[in-house]
């Protein structure tokens, strides 16, 4: 397997070596230059555990990487940090089959690919003769921060250097990162919004002076943001593993098509679901489901990226982005693996704001179709999947119900990806349910009263933790802070 950048101007690389740089020299993003080649025996699959499916496609897209090296990364990732021994649960309504994906540490589902992530890069550093102290600069919208942080805590020759925007997270997002007590942890809230802090983090990613300067003090960047391969290809997974059990059940037959249905706002979470269906993975249909920050609605259904547009603050953070990273990927293969035509697209994003796909790449797209939610639509989603089925969204997945509600009449057999627990946004979840709305402790045993569930374990103490990150910087003091921190 070699990995070559979505633009076209960087040499290719192994697997390994595309873990560890996270992003191409030329500012593009690794993809594989062609699919491997998986005989994916669905009734033989349906019995394996999830790890067991984890070291199949791991083994696959990472073939540099020993299966012993693949193995402990596995047991490391996916073992008592987890909640439920499936790693990923399948709940049922009918036809639609919610894909639970937050019964990790964080209660996300970048848990699935951050628990494996710092196992991915040290033994990648490893591979590659490296022993500089690795840099994770991580741009997060409330999620991949403490995701990230739970994965590199403490974990030998990193440091981890997070920003969020102060403004949009959740109360239990910003508890969990600013009381991160991991000593190689560094947690940052800007004044902007987190297109602000992701531009700021590609950009230094790609300076080669910066480079230079960490090489003089045996220190190197990467990314636990979704530009890193080795964040998307452990999300491969758990398509495959549901389909598995989908079979697995008698819910279809080996073969079947499905549809799958994603929220999304970086777009790398329904990128893997594509990624998974190139290596063959029966998907009829994409679903791509939107907050009211809704590009990728607009994208989908014109062709014409455009950011040239209001951001939103919601209750599915999230989701509030304007600037998709992980669609180059996808464009990439959509325009038959021409670099020049999406480094062109990318240029003019750049520098104008927007872009227009060829006609002939647009079409290559149509097996994805778009929708949004807004934020009465959110509300009224949780509130009526609640009363009807007795199931608890949080906002994002109430997004995708919302999306799948409007644009299907699920005669198909359907996953929807639920990306995060009630538990992670309370009041939001409490509005919804037309609830007195409190914060901190307070909040989450509100919610527990109201709706008869459990707090989860992993955050039952977690307003009893002292807060030990408080620092608010503007968006252009974010170079300036990284050079406080390491040099």
């Amino acid at each position: 397997m070699r990995y070559v950048s979505t633009r076209g101007q960087a040499p290719a690389v192994s697997a390994s070596q595309a873990i560890l740089a996270g992003i191409a020299p030329d500012g593009g993003l690794y993809v594989p230059e062609q699919w491997p080649q998986i005989s994916l025996e669905w009734r033989a699959l349906a019995n394996q555990s999830y790890q067991e499916i984890a070291e199949l496609i791991l083994a696959a897209f990472l073939d540099d990487f020993t299966p012993m090296e693949i193995q402990s990364v596995v047991q490391a990732a996916y073992g008592a940090q987890w909640d439920s021994s499936n790693i990923v649960n399948l709940h049922q309504v009918g036809n639609l089959h919610y894909m639970e994906l937050f019964h990790g540490p964080t209660l996300a589902f970048k848990d699935v690919a951050l628990q494996a992530l710092p196992h991915l890069l040290t033994t990648a550093a490893a591979k590659q003769g490296n022993h500089d102290k690795i840099v994770i600069l991580t741009a997060t919208s409330g999620d991949t921060g403490t995701a990230a942080m739970s994965g590199f805590g403490n974990v030998d020759q990193t440091e981890i250097l997070v920003f969020y925007p102060e403004i949009g997270v959740s109360d239990i997002q910003r508890q969990q990162m600013q009381t991160e007590s991991a000593t190689n942890a560094h947690v940052t809230a800007i004044t902007g919004n987190f297109d602000d802090a992701q531009r700021a983090v590609k950009s230094l990613l790609g300076q080669k002076e910066l480079q230079e300067r960490l090489a003089q003090h045996q220190l190197r960047f990467s990314s636990a943001n979704s530009i890193n391969i080795g964040r998307l290809i452990p999300q491969i997974v758990y398509y495959i593993y549901a389909y598995a059990q989908l079979v697995k059940q008698g819910q279809i037959q080996a073969g079947q098509m499905v549809d799958i249905a994603v929220p999304t706002g970086n777009f790398g979470n329904i990128l893997a679901a594509y990624y998974a269906s190139q290596i063959g993975l029966p998907v009829n249909e994409f679903t791509v489901a939107s907050n009211e920050n809704n590009v990728l609605t607009d994208f989908f259904n014109t062709g014409c990226y455009d950011r040239r547009r209001h951001f939103k603050v919601t209750s599915a953070p999230a989701m509030d982005i304007l600037v998709s990273s992980n669609l180059e990927r996808l464009i990439y293969f959509a325009s038959g693996q021409n670099s020049q035509e999406v480094a062109e697209y990318m240029q003019a994003l750049d520098e104008n704001g927007f872009y227009q796909l060829k006609a002939t790449t647009q079409a290559n797209l149509n097996h994805f179709k778009a929708g949004y939610a807004n934020e009465e639509q959110i509300k009224a989603t949780i509130h009526s999947t609640f009363q009807q089925d007795g199931y608890l969204l949080d906002p994002h997945t109430a997004v995708g119900r919302f999306v799948i509600d409007q644009h299907s009449d699920l005669k198909r057999p359907t996953l929807l990806a639920a990306t995060a627990s009630p538990y992670k946004f309370p009041q939001a979840v409490l509005t919804a349910l037309d609830q007195p709305v409190v914060g901190g402790q307070s909040g989450l045993v509100a919610l527990a009263t109201c709706t008869n569930s459990k707090i989860p374990a992993q955050i039952q103490t977690l307003f009893d933790q002292p807060i030990l990150h408080k620092q608010v910087i503007q968006p252009d003091q974010i170079q300036t802070t990284i050079d406080q921190l390491l040099f």
